[in-house]
């Protein structure tokens, strides 16, 4: 059994490839093997999460996913603990590894019920697995708004009831309470829905147990984790020049703010030399409390040799300026007011997709409503399915898509799975903060990082940043996160 943390590399099956494997497992193995594997398991996990509880209730549904909550009864029961189960289900429709766990429960003298108990230390979700596709309603959608509702520990079998384990869409009401008290535990194949969406949010902590079938997965993964990056080396006998410069471009008149936080981050991210070309002609010649950046009449910029940052705070400035950024920028990160431009003029879309085809580099860093004007959609259809309509964005654009969200997609089109990034949080969720980002991301671009690794490295700093902010520092600003750049 394995803890998913930020630093875990692994692929992600989508639910069509996890059939396949549990298939082929199963085959191999003698009848209900993989069952009474999964119901170990999860009352493994059970006793090291609440190894205090007396009373467990396990609410079990009408498929394996039940079967699996059944057989953890069984295993709980013999350990001392006191399960209790509730059963949302026909006992004669159940599957034949089900029915069988079922009985096991029963001769181990599990206690089944009708309603949850009213005091438990424990519940275990075991309603609906990978396979359920409808919407959670009746005895099922009260026993999980009942589990949500307290702050007793949650463990989900598998998946967390009502999570599509493709998209990460959940049919469920958002979980409330502390995400330190949801737990997960997924078999055979880690599923990109726990990772991204609302699947952060629904599983807690994820922990994987491949039953004892790991290896020779012959499968395609739908996407990767990537976990930790490497730092490039840095030689002794280097200078500014070595690390490469970093232009940025924004900063419309009342919106400089952001062009500069973009800049303090690609400084302190390691960026040789940083410019910030602002759009606000009245804007002052120096920014005394940063020193270091450079401030430059973005029309005298010679982007040729830079990375260039552009739409940080551009508002509708940024449009006159974006032909040349995109004919002539070395490397471009595109963000925010330049997206938004870029989604409403047929031509610049053009320009966008050239730039690959030139052998330019480019990174795009949209968040959902940004993603959805760029793809001609709505935020809704975009977060219905983030791995999608990451690749999307990258395939139209020829670009490297950043969609930013919980579980960050990055994707880009040579046909390689998406990474989904597993750091950040909330904290994050303040204004400024994607503008550090794109900065953070421009300077791993002008360090000679190819556009993938830049996007994936920054992204996963970006998070680890806000994931160790000590809690009893002072709010996570967007300046504040700039200074952390580095990681």
């Amino acid at each position: 059994m394995q803890r998913i943390t930020s630093d875990t590399v692994a692929d992600l099956f989508d639910i069509a490839a996890t059939r396949r494997i549990e298939q082929a497992a199963a085959a191999a193995l003698p009848a209900h093997t993989l069952m009474q594997r999964a119901g170990l398991a999860v009352a493994r996990l059970a006793m090291a999460v609440a190894p205090h509880a007396r009373t467990v209730w396990i609410a079990c549904g009408p498929g394996n996913n039940g079967g699996d909550g059944f057989e953890a009864a069984a295993q709980l029961q013999h350990r001392g603990f006191l399960p209790i189960v509730t059963f949302a289900g026909d006992e004669s429709r159940l599957p034949p590894d089900a029915k069988a766990s079922l009985q096991r429960a029963r001769d181990a003298g599990v206690i089944f019920s009708p309603k949850p108990p009213a005091v438990y230390g424990l519940a275990i979700d075991a309603l609906l697995g990978i396979g359920a596709t409808r919407p959670v309603e009746n005895a099922m959608a009260e026993w999980l708004r009942q589990m949500h509702a307290t702050t007793q520990p949650v463990l989900s079998v598998d998946v967390p009831s009502g999570l599509n384990a493709d998209t990460g869409v959940s049919s469920i009401a958002p979980h409330s309470g502390a995400a330190s008290s949801r737990f997960c535990i997924t078999f055979l194949t880690l599923k990109p829905g726990l990772f991204t969406a609302q699947g952060r949010d629904a599983a807690g902590t994820v922990w994987f147990d491949d039953l004892g079938c790991g290896g020779g997965i012959a499968e395609q993964p739908a996407a990767r984790l990537a976990g930790r990056p490497t730092a490039p080396p840095r030689s002794h006998a280097s200078h500014k020049g070595s690390y490469g410069d970093v232009a940025v471009i924004g900063g419309a008149p009342g919106m400089a703010g952001a062009a500069l936080l973009a800049g303090s981050a690609a400084l302190h991210a390691g960026a040789g030399r940083v410019f910030v070309g602002l759009l606000d002609p009245s804007a002052a010649p120096v920014d005394l409390a940063q020193p270091e950046l450079m401030l430059r009449d973005a029309d005298a910029l010679d982007l040729s040799g830079m990375t260039a940052v552009c739409g940080c705070g551009g508002g509708t400035d940024v449009r006159a300026v974006l032909p040349r950024v995109l004919a002539t920028a070395a490397a471009l990160v595109l963000d925010a007011d330049a997206l938004n431009a870029i989604a409403g003029d047929s031509a610049l879309q053009a320009q966008l997709a050239s730039r690959s085809r030139r052998g330019k580099p480019t990174v795009i860093t949209p968040h959902p409503l940004e993603a959805a004007r760029l793809l001609d959609c709505t935020a809704a259809d975009i977060q219905a399915d983030r791995l999608a309509a990451a690749g999307e964005l990258a395939s139209r654009y020829g670009a490297v898509a950043v969609l930013k969200g919980s579980g960050t997609v990055i994707a880009d089109n040579s046909g390689a799975p998406p990474v989904i990034n597993p750091t950040g949080n909330a904290a994050l969720a303040t204004a400024g903060t994607g503008d550090v980002l794109a900065g953070m991301i421009g300077a791993a671009m002008a360090s000679k990082q190819s556009p993938f690794e830049a996007a994936q490295s920054a992204v996963w700093r970006h998070g680890h940043i806000a994931d160790t902010w000590p809690a009893d520092a002072p709010p996570l600003t967007a300046g504040a996160l700039a200074r952390q750049a580095p990681g």
